[in-house]
Parts: structure tokens; C-alpha cells; sequence
């Protein structure tokens, strides 16, 4: 898994390409959300640049699969590790408002986004009221 530097837009693009991907299925609405949203904007990465880094992520898991091909998407270990490169509180506040909008972009919550959403913000100390009171819409 490559590097990115601690709270860059790149580990954070990382995270939201982690929920873009975490139910095994891209669903082209999750594409459009981000521009609906200006997501590159918001976070100060370049659309092309965060395709690169949706790109490289897919790379990343693809290369740490099983050998009979199996590619476990939501290894705790490589989540972890993900999660701990973005430790501002603001940044992660706007990553869990993002990351909430891309899981429903499609019309539904998969169990995988749930969990996977569950876990970091557990994980950062995040709760629903606390996002709510920093992006209230």
C-alpha cells in the first residue's frame, strides 16, 4: 500500500476511494456525487490527481489479494492503517460527511459502507451529532 503523507488530500481521496469500492461495486452515481459536491475542491486534490489515487488504491488491493484471487476489500489491518493517516479533526469531520454521501449516492447504505462507516467513526471518535453540527445541510 503506498504512502501518503499524514492529513494530505491524497490519504484522505484514499478513504473516500475505500467507500467508492467497499461494496465490491462502483456505482457510477458515486462518480457524479463527487462532482456534484465539489469534492475535489473541498478536499485540494485535482479531479485527475484523485482518479490517480482511485486508481493506485485499486492497484493496492488488487496486488495484496489471496492466492485464489480473493481480495479482501475491508481487511481490518489495511483499514486501520488508512484511517490513521488522517488524524486532524476537521479533515476528518468533512472525510465522514463525505463518506456518508458516497455510501447513499447509489440509493442504498450497503452493510459493507455501514461497517465500514461505523468503524471510522469509532475509530476517530466521531459521532452523528458531531457531524451534523460542523455540516449541517
Amino acid at each position: 500500500m503506498r504512502i501518503y503523507p499524514q492529513n494530505s488530500p491524497e490519504a484522505m481521496a484514499r478513504l473516500l476511494s475505500m467507500f467508492m469500492v467497499s461494496d465490491g461495486n462502483m456505482d457510477p452515481r458515486e462518480l457524479e456525487l463527487l462532482e456534484k459536491l465539489h469534492v475535489y475542491h473541498l478536499i485540494n486534490l485535482p479531479r485527475k490527481q484523485f482518479a490517480q489515487v482511485l486508481r493506485d488504491f485499486c492497484d493496492d488491493i488488487s496486488d495484496e489479494a489471496g492466492e485464489d484471487g480473493t481480495i479482501r476489500l475491508l481487511e481490518r489491518e489495511r483499514v486501520d492503517n488508512l484511517l490513521s493517516e488522517v488524524s486532524d479533526h476537521r479533515k476528518r469531520i468533512l472525510t465522514c460527511v463525505l463518506a456518508m454521501d458516497i455510501s447513499k449516492s447509489d440509493g442504498t447504505i450497503s452493510d459493507s459502507e455501514m461497517a465500514l462507516l461505523s468503524h471510522m467513526m469509532k475509530t476517530w471518535s466521531i459521532t452523528l451529532d458531531d457531524l451534523e453540527r460542523e455540516f449541517a445541510r
